[in-house]
C-alpha cells in the first residue's frame, strides 16, 4: 500500500506491505481522503515526529475488512476520529478526556495519509460513524476538527447571545465561527487577509481587519456597548494574536487558547489578575463532542465546501507548502477512489 512518510523533514511517498486485520477486532479501511490538519503542519515544521511517521487523522474511508460487534458492515463508508478515552481515569471522570493517557496512546494505524488504515473495535464503538450518501467526502472530513471547536465552545461555558470574537479566520477559525453561530452567539471574526474576512461575513460572522489594533478596538467597543467581547477564541497561531485578545476582551471575560504559538509566550499575569480574566485551553474532542459535530455537518448547518482544495497523495508536499504559504484555506488529500 502507498503512504506518505516523514523522512528528514519532507513527505516521501513509499510502498509498504498491506495491513490486514488478522485475529484483531476492528476494521481495515480503504482511505478515500484525509484532511491536512494544522497539527500535522506543526509536527512537520518543528520536527516533532521521527522518520517513518505517517501523519493524518481526518479520514474518510470505506471498510474493506471487518470483525466487529458493531453494526458496521463491509463496504460502509465511514468517518472516524483517531483518539479514544478510557472513560474511567481521573481525567475522564473530570471531563478532561483529551488528557487521558489512553486517549493519547490510541490512534489510526499507520496514519491517515495512507491507502489503508487499521481502526480498532474501540474506534468503531466510540468515534466512528457511517456517512450518509448525500454528504461529500471533503465535507465530512471536517468531522474531527469541528468536534474540536465544539469542545472549545462547551468548555468556555457561554450564555446564549454572548458577544464572542474569533481571532484568525483560517479554516478552523471559520469552523469555530460557524459553530458559535449555531450555538446562538453573536460572532465577530478578525484576520489580516481581506478575502478571509469577506468569506467570514458570507457565513454569518461580523468580520473586520485587526492589523490596526486601535481601529479594531474602536470597532468592537462600538458594537458591544463600550465593553468588549465576552469571550475570545484564539484560532490564530500568531504570537501577536495574544495582544488582540487582551485589547478586545471585556473585563471579566474569557480567552480560550485554541492554538499553539511559535514563541510559546504566555498571557500577562497582572492583566489576568486585575481584569479578572479567565484564560483556558481546549485541545481535543470527546466522543460526545464528535457526535454533535457529525450531526451538525450532516444536517447542513456547517458550510465547508468553499474551504477545501484537493491534492492527490503523490502531491502531499505541495499541499503542505501551499498551506504554509497561505495559498489555500485547507488541503484535503485524495487517496483512493
Amino acid at each position: 500500500m502507498k503512504c506518505a512518510e516523514i523522512q528528514n523533514g519532507k513527505f516521501i511517498i513509499k510502498e509498504e506491505e498491506n495491513i490486514t486485520l488478522g485475529v484483531n477486532k476492528g476494521a481495515i479501511v480503504k482511505v478515500l481522503g484525509c484532511g491536512l490538519c494544522g497539527s500535522d503542519i506543526v509536527k512537520y515544521r518543528q520536527n516533532l515526529v521521527p522518520n517513518g511517521t505517517v501523519l493524518g487523522h481526518e479520514i474518510v474511508g470505506e471498510i474493506i475488512e471487518i470483525n466487529s460487534d458493531t453494526d458496521f458492515q463491509y463496504k460502509d463508508k465511514i468517518v472516524s476520529s483517531h483518539h479514544i478515552p478510557c472513560f474511567n481515569c481521573k481525567y475522564c471522570q473530570s471531563g478532561n478526556y483529551s488528557m487521558c493517557s489512553h486517549f493519547k496512546e490510541t490512534n489510526l494505524v499507520p496514519g491517515g495519509f495512507s491507502e489503508r488504515v487499521y481502526i480498532s473495535e474501540e474506534h468503531l464503538k466510540n468515534v466512528a460513524y457511517k456517512v450518509p450518501e448525500n454528504i461529500p467526502n471533503e465535507v465530512i472530513s471536517f468531522y474531527e476538527p469541528l468536534g474540536c471547536c465544539i469542545r472549545a465552545i462547551k468548555r468556555t461555558q457561554l450564555e446564549k447571545n454572548s458577544n464572542v470574537l474569533v481571532v484568525g479566520l483560517g479554516s478552523i477559525g471559520l469552523l469555530m465561527g460557524q459553530a458559535l453561530v449555531n450555538y446562538g452567539m453573536s460572532v465577530f471574526g478578525c484576520d489580516l487577509i481581506e478575502e478571509r474576512i469577506e468569506l467570514a461575513e458570507s457565513l454569518g460572522i461580523i468580520g473586520f481587519n485587526s492589523s490596526d489594533i486601535n481601529k479594531a478596538k474602536d470597532f468592537i467597543l462600538s458594537n458591544t456597548d463600550n465593553l468588549g467581547v465576552d469571550a475570545v477564541f484564539m484560532t490564530s497561531g500568531a504570537d501577536k494574536a495574544i495582544d488582540v485578545a487582551f485589547a478586545l476582551v471585556r473585563n471579566g471575560g474569557k480567552i480560550n487558547v485554541f492554538s499553539s504559538t511559535p514563541q510559546n509566550e504566555g498571557y500577562k499575569n497582572n492583566a489576568i489578575y486585575y481584569r479578572e480574566l479567565t484564560v483556558l485551553g481546549s485541545y481535543s474532542p470527546s466522543p460526545e463532542d464528535l457526535k454533535d459535530s457529525f450531526n451538525m455537518i450532516t444536517s447542513g448547518k456547517i458550510i465547508v465546501s468553499n474551504l477545501v482544495t484537493d491534492y492527490p497523495l503523490d502531491n502531499i508536499q505541495d499541499a503542505v507548502n501551499d498551506t504554509i504559504a497561505n495559498k489555500i484555506m485547507k488541503a484535503y488529500i485524495k487517496i483512493s477512489e
